[in-house]
């Protein structure tokens, strides 16, 4: 059974308490890797290896830090069937869609910035007679990086990429339910031979290793992407401090169907937006919101299209929905299925959960003598569809992060803005109409850092990303807001 290691100072190096994690396969239950349990002596050693690199690397030339990202594209992409299994076997995703989106992802997040590196430029301005004046941007120090599960390599690099770019070194925790992506990382890392110190990932849990980075006096930058709970102890741990906190949370996304809109390519599309990658992607639109004179037509193509997916196992090419990624993550999907039948809502399609999903389901041929019982421990479920909830019932107002979606009925363009910014939460949402005028009405009018009309998950890598309200607060992502966080913007003024 493999054994992962952190990776701190350029080397591969076990837990300076010796004690790790199981890590559990989601398609079958069991445990198939051991992942560190590493502790605030981790945290320090790492940290003191960034701290030690960052003079260097911060007055490294733009031209080598850029080289040095594409290289890393370069080797990812070189060994994408390896990267896209492993990452479907840490979280349960299917490997098509780790294959198609994932890890190409992870390649395009260091390209972009190695590209934008080229084009990085201060701003100047004169006072005539008297002075020039130029800006600089100067890299923050040590960033503290802390990725989730749900997106494991695709948030990791879309967190290390621009810190390193634009010249801070840093220290990375994982999720230690999907550290197996990152662990290769560690291994590209090595072999491109980017200098000691600029990266290093610690392994480990919150309590263990996230606390210790996030409160380490020599780390001035936090970036994370997770929960709310989590994210507002963060922000409650750093008050004191001065940091930079960078905090992408959790989401209850509006998917808005209008009476004209091209039904069954809103259909395909919501569909898409409530399932994809079981559900477990912040920006999901678990909320799907349609005019009441196509409601009907609506939900019987919805049904069509999700009647269509396959849950099975992942490395079959014909899987659409994997297992989700632990135990207790699907302990607590499974406790909202129960609560939306409490709360008067009706299950329209699924609703079942457990190994007998993924019964008479495709397998892989060379598995086939042992049936489905290499699946019977998965965490299984299959897409869910639920109508007949008021807007403000608890399945219509917390994030569930699974393949549950709720479907209801507005009648007017101001019930939809009302219902789709009725939440805590403001990251993102999309709206479907042939109408652009209604559609940039609506748009504007939504509470959240990215909506997307006539499509969904349509990434421009320019774009400023984060959300409002419960859903985070700050905004990374393309070279301009990227630049922001990760540097210290000064103004240097030369008298004539």
């Amino acid at each position: 059974m493999s054994r992962i290691l952190n990776f701190i100072d350029g080397e591969l190096r076990p837990p300076v308490d010796g004690k790790y994690l199981d890590n559990v396969e989601p398609a079958t239950g069991k445990v198939y890797s051991h992942c560190p349990d590493s502790s605030s002596a981790d945290v320090e050693l790492a940290v003191a290896a960034a701290a030690a690199a960052f003079p260097s690397w911060s007055t490294t030339p733009r031209t080598v830090r850029a080289s040095f990202l594409t290289r890393i594209a370069d080797s990812i992409e070189s060994r994408l069937a390896e990267f896209a299994l492993a990452e479907s076997t840490d979280q349960g995703k299917p490997v098509s869609l780790a294959t198609a989106v994932d890890i190409p992802r992870a390649v395009a997040n260091f390209r972009y910035f190695a590209g934008r590196l080229a084009y990085d430029e201060d701003k100047v301005s004169r006072i005539d007679g008297v002075a020039w004046t130029y800006t600089h941007h100067q890299p923050v120090g040590v960033a503290g990086l802390i990725s989730p599960w749900n997106l494991p390599l695709y948030l990791l690099t879309w967190k290390i990429a621009p810190a390193i770019a634009y010249g801070c070194t840093c220290v990375c925790k994982p999720s230690e339910v999907t550290p197996m992506t990152a662990f290769l990382l560690a291994d590209v890392l090595i072999k491109v031979g980017l200098p000691k110190g600029v990266v290093n990932i610690v392994f480990g849990t919150g309590p263990g290793a996230g606390e210790p980075l996030v409160l380490h006096p020599n780390v001035p930058l936090i970036s994370f992407t997770g929960s709310t709970t989590i994210g507002t102890r963060i922000s409650a741990l750093t008050s004191p401090f001065p940091k930079k906190l960078s905090l992408e949370l959790g989401g209850k996304n509006a998917t808005i169907v209008f009476a004209d809109a091209d039904l069954p390519r809103a259909a395909e599309g919501a569909v898409r937006a409530a399932f994809a990658n079981q559900g477990e992607v912040c920006l999901c639109g678990s909320r799907v919101l349609v005019q009441s004179e196509v409601y009907d037509a609506f939900l019987a193509l919805f049904l069509t299209h999700t009647r269509a997916l396959t849950v099975g196992d992942p490395r079959h090419p014909s899987t659409t929905t994997g297992a989700l990624v632990s135990r207790a993550h699907y302990d607590k999907v499974v406790s909202y299925l129960a609560l939306a039948v409490q709360e008067g809502g009706k299950v329209v399609h699924g609703g079942r959960y457990g190994a007998e999903v993924v019964k008479g389901r495709p397998v892989m041929v060379e598995q086939r003598e042992k049936g489905e019982r290499r699946l019977e421990g998965g965490f299984w479920m299959e897409p869910t569809v639920v109508v007949g909830l008021g807007e403000v019932a608890r399945c219509n107002q917390e994030e569930i992060f699974g393949p549950v979606v709720t479907i209801l009925p507005f009648r007017t363009e101001e019930d939809a803005l009302r219902i789709a910014n009725g939440t805590k939460y403001g990251l993102s949402a999309s709206v479907w109409s042939e109408d652009l005028r209604r559609a940039h009405r609506v748009a504007e009018g939504i509470r959240g850092g990215y909506v997307w009309v006539n499509c969904w998950m349509v990434r421009d890598l320019n774009a400023p990303f984060g959300g409002t309200k419960a859903s985070g607060i700050g905004r990374e992502g393309g070279a301009e807001w990227s630049r922001e966080f990760y540097c210290d913007t000064k103004a240097i003024c030369v008298a004539y």
